[in-house]
């Protein structure tokens, strides 16, 4: 409890990002009574799994595109992007603050639903995975800010990149979506000028939610 409270004061909003997805990863577990396939027999998983053709009616369905980024299909699937949300996540809140830090989680989540809608509509996909790839960008433009030894960021973005590509069970429009989203918004993100900053992230945030609503 001393712990989850730290966190809380150090990052509050990465800590409720990834509450929040151990919580629903949870409720998909006990309605389905599975932990390692838990999106199928789960209505929440039915409501929230990222699908084209779904989105494409309209209505609530576009929230799909926001509540996929908390869905996972398995444990494993939520215990690593669990991981890299606290350990990520952690430092670009502490850099950024907690607003705009939260407005970039979901402008890279986002848009990485929208680029799975427009470029791959028929796979079912869920996950944070293009949410941190976008966060993994926005790292890298942090530290060479902050005049930091690149190798570190650029490794970890680079085996998530070759794994995407590798294998075959990850969306990797989701993946390149986030990372791309992370692009756009990267050299904003560390602007001196606040204005710069929200800019850049507002503007990535708004094109992700257009996309979606013109699927």
């Amino acid at each position: 409890m001393t712990t989850l409270r730290r966190w809380w004061a150090d990052a509050p909003a990465t800590t409720l990002l990834t509450l929040t997805a151990v919580i629903v990863y949870a409720i998909t577990a006990l309605q389905s009574g599975s932990l390692m396939d838990n999106l199928p027999g789960s209505s929440l998983g039915a409501a929230w799994v990222l699908y084209g053709p779904e989105v494409a009616q309209g209505g609530l369905d576009r929230l799909r595109a926001l509540g996929a980024i908390f869905l996972h299909i398995d444990l494993g699937h939520v215990a690593i992007n669990s991981f890299m949300l606290l350990l990520i996540g952690r430092e670009i809140e502490r850099f950024a603050g907690t607003a705009l830090y939260s407005a970039a989680f979901f402008a890279g989540g986002i848009g990485a639903s929208a680029t799975v809608l427009w470029m791959a509509p028929y796979n079912p996909t869920a996950g944070a995975s293009g949410a941190l790839f976008a966060l993994m960008v926005l790292l890298l433009g942090i530290t060479r800010a902050r005049g930091g030894d690149l190798r570190a960021p650029l490794a970890l973005i680079l085996v998530n990149v070759a794994y995407t590509f590798i294998a075959p069970s990850v969306s990797l429009w989701g993946h390149l979506g986030g990372l791309f989203a992370g692009l756009l918004m990267v050299l904003f993100f560390v602007h001196p000028r606040a204005a710069f900053r929200w800019a850049g992230v507002l503007g990535v945030l708004l094109l992700s939610c257009a996309a979606v609503l013109l699927v």
